[in-house]
């Protein structure tokens, strides 16, 4: 016997289904009748704070969303373990066709911190079973970024958050078929950090490595 939906879930289903479900009924329709077309695939993180679709007031079907620990995307690595984020990246780059990736991290993110901490001494992140071999994904560059110097710890997080989006924005130029959509202009890879406090949204300019605020 399946446990009661919490109450928050339900009354949320219900006011989506008597409000924006039907004003939007008809593109539904034509979304279950045409399927998806969304142009964008966006590779967030999945802290409940930051949510894509409300972060860039998307409409359904609109973009394909990836949410992961810290944002990561590992290395083209087609073995015989399970790799639910590459799996996806494939769908929608080889199937869906989508012109944009975007890289989506932001600040005061949980895996990058515990990844730093960890790094610091203060914790142990290989106490768990998966997140701490998944948060491998952005040493190479984390360890670059990291001071150690104990003296802005915040400076030192903010420029992990930014060297993990630039690493796995490499590690997507490893799978041979994204990297040959990139060369002949069909696609176009991105990379944001959202600051969860003010809103602020940061995009990377890969020819300089910063990053710098979008204009309301």
């Amino acid at each position: 016997m399946s446990a009661e939906l919490p109450p928050r879930l339900a009354e949320g289903y219900r006011g989506f289904r008597h409000t924006r479900f039907r004003r939007e009924r008809d593109h539904y329709a034509r979304l279950a009748e045409a399927g998806q077309q969304p142009d964008t695939l966006m590779i967030a993180c999945v802290d409940s704070r930051v949510a894509p679709e409300v972060v860039f007031d998307a409409d359904p079907g609109e973009m394909i969303v990836v949410r992961n620990v810290a944002n990561l995307v590992p290395p083209y690595q087609p073995d015989a373990n399970y790799h639910g984020t590459s799996a996806a990246i494939e769908f929608a780059v080889r199937q869906l066709k989508v012109r944009h990736i975007v890289v989506c991290g932001h600040a005061s993110c949980g895996g990058i911190n515990a990844f730093r901490q960890n790094h610091l001494g203060d914790v142990d992140i290989r106490d768990g079973d998966f997140v701490a071999r998944w948060m491998e994904i952005a040493a190479p560059a984390t360890r670059l970024a990291l001071t150690c110097d104990g003296v802005d710890p915040l400076q030192d997080q903010t420029a992990m958050e930014r060297a993990a989006i630039r690493q796995s924005l490499a590690n997507l130029r490893t799978f041979p078929w994204l990297a040959a959509r990139e060369a002949a202009g069909d696609l176009t890879l991105h990379g944001l950090w959202f600051d969860v406090a003010d809103g602020t949204l940061c995009v990377l300019d890969e020819a300089s490595g910063n990053f710098a605020a979008l204009a309301d």
